[in-house]
């Protein structure tokens, strides 16, 4: 059982067949459905053959409870409290570059409270693992460093260079160091940002370059595995939950099964899901 604690969000993946037109139409495709780093992770680890429960604030509103029917329907337990409304949106714009750009309302995710924790939501999680933007904001920050002290093996990516710079360095440096994580995720940027970072393995997504893995001292490197890139949202996503149920070698492959297709959350078919 891999417990991750922070967003579920509306997500919506535009990916554009040119630059933006000003004051008139930019044609592309789009997705919608289920989303938040969180949620994407969760979605995953159950893609891939693990066992995963959701832990966050979600709202009840229209699209909250479709939002939680569908990460339900993909076979991922939901965890924590409800209001009434709230539910939030990131837009992912996709560029034929390769560029991407989110655009993010975070809705309620972010007020969950360290007294709104039910310890047995974590008694059985062999990892929890916690996005970045789950230790960047109070009150969430809080409940997210109370779950890791229940917590037996903690996993954080470190999510976003934007979101780190707005909460101060030395502040999210100390808030990773407060989850004691056994195992830190970070892009080339985000690790050059953090800089070093207290944790037994560091791996860092280095995109079609494949990782780097530290550890002990040492560095290995795993070239990427072969795909034909569509959209590169959620792949980090991907990534760490392939890497937590086995290693580097999994999680290239999952991140390499989620740019072949459009949005984070890994396609219908391959996650068994029936709607």
């Amino acid at each position: 059982m891999i417990c991750t604690l922070g967003d579920l969000l509306l997500d919506v993946v535009v990916r554009l067949e040119g630059p933006i037109a000003g004051d008139t139409d930019t044609y592309g495709s789009t997705r919608v459905g289920a989303g938040g780093q969180a949620a994407n992770v969760a979605a995953w680890v159950v893609a891939l053959g693990g066992r995963a429960r959701f832990v966050g604030k979600r709202a009840a509103d229209p699209v909250g409870r479709l939002l939680a029917d569908e990460l339900r329907g993909r076979g991922v337990e939901l965890a924590g409290p409800e209001v009434e409304s709230g539910t939030g949106v990131v837009v992912s714009i996709a560029t034929p570059d390769g560029a991407r750009t989110m655009l993010s309302d975070r809705g309620v995710a972010t007020e969950l409270e360290p007294g709104e924790l039910d310890p047995g939501w974590l008694e059985d999680c062999e990892w929890l693992h916690l996005p970045g933007y789950s230790l960047v904001r109070p009150p969430l920050r809080d409940a997210a460093l109370a779950a890791a002290r229940l917590a037996g093996r903690v996993s954080v990516d470190l999510s976003s260079t934007a979101a780190i710079e707005a909460a101060g360095v030395e502040a999210f440096r100390a808030a990773v160091a407060e989850t004691r994580p056994e195992v830190v995720f970070a892009n080339e940027a985000e690790d050059a940002l953090v800089g070093d970072v207290r944790a037994e393995t560091v791996v860092v997504k280095r995109g079609s370059r494949g990782c780097l893995v530290r550890r002990d001292g040492r560095v290995e490197e795993h070239p990427a595995a072969a795909a034909d890139a569509v959209d590169s949202t959620g792949a980090g996503d991907a990534f760490a939950a392939g890497f937590l149920l086995g290693g580097a070698e999994r999680a290239l492959a999952a991140a390499a099964r989620c740019v072949a297709g459009m949005g984070a959350m890994p396609a219908v078919e391959e996650a068994g899901w029936q709607s």
